[in-house]
């Protein structure tokens, strides 16, 4: 099956697949990842006998629960600090701002939303622990995302593997459907925030 990303998940196997998901979760640095697409194409490949698809959503699910309660306890420790950090290579201010922006927009709720959500999927757990939101209330709302993005993604992946003749035919249109519906919500709140639109238009005027 001649698709990159396909072959990746294959080289890198269950660890690599839940040390992904473990990242992306909430921990600063794995904004860049994958997530909706990789969990996808896992579960199309346990479809095919690559993967154990018990196996590989119980450990999604875990590596998806532990991602965003480790970024919760970064945001309750550091708190003010992650705020007025400068960015760096690994950190981008503006991603947690806009995530701020999500969170305040939509408060507990964020926590499942943002799990469907590139970039914000990594940054709201950190706000939410800042935020000093209520442990248990955001241990209620970290379970049941994980449930629908860790588990519902990877078994979609999967049971359209079964459901469809030659669908490995058809992954890399899939695949990039599901990347470009990951990144409609970003757009949609750039096109509805007036800052935003505004700082766009500035960098694009000085080009």
């Amino acid at each position: 099956m001649h698709f990159d990303l396909a072959s990746l998940i294959q080289a890198v196997g269950y660890l690599g697949i839940f040390t992904i998901v473990f990242l992306e979760s909430g921990l600063l640095i794995g904004f860049f990842f994958p997530g909706d697409s990789l969990l996808f194409t896992a579960g199309f490949l346990a479809s095919q006998g690559f993967f154990d698809i018990k196996i590989l959503i119980a450990g999604c699910f875990v590596a998806a629960i532990a991602g965003d309660s480790i970024g919760y306890l970064i945001g309750a420790k550091l708190g003010p600090k992650i705020f007025t950090k400068t960015s760096s290579i690994f950190f981008h201010k503006k991603h947690l701002e806009r995530a701020q922006s999500f969170y305040d927009k939509h408060g507990g709720k964020t926590i499942i939303l943002a799990r469907f959500i590139p970039v914000i999927r990594a940054f709201a757990p950190v706000v939410a622990g800042a935020g000093k939101m209520d442990y248990k209330r955001f241990v209620f709302f970290n379970f049941f995302g994980a449930v629908l993005w860790a588990i519902g993604v990877t078994l979609a992946g999967y049971y359209l593997g079964n459901l469809i003749p030659d669908v490995d035919k058809y992954l890399l249109p899939i695949v990039g459907l599901i990347v470009i519906a990951s990144i409609l919500p970003a757009l949609h709140h750039i096109l509805v925030d007036a800052e935003i639109r505004a700082s766009i238009i500035r960098k694009l005027k000085r080009k």
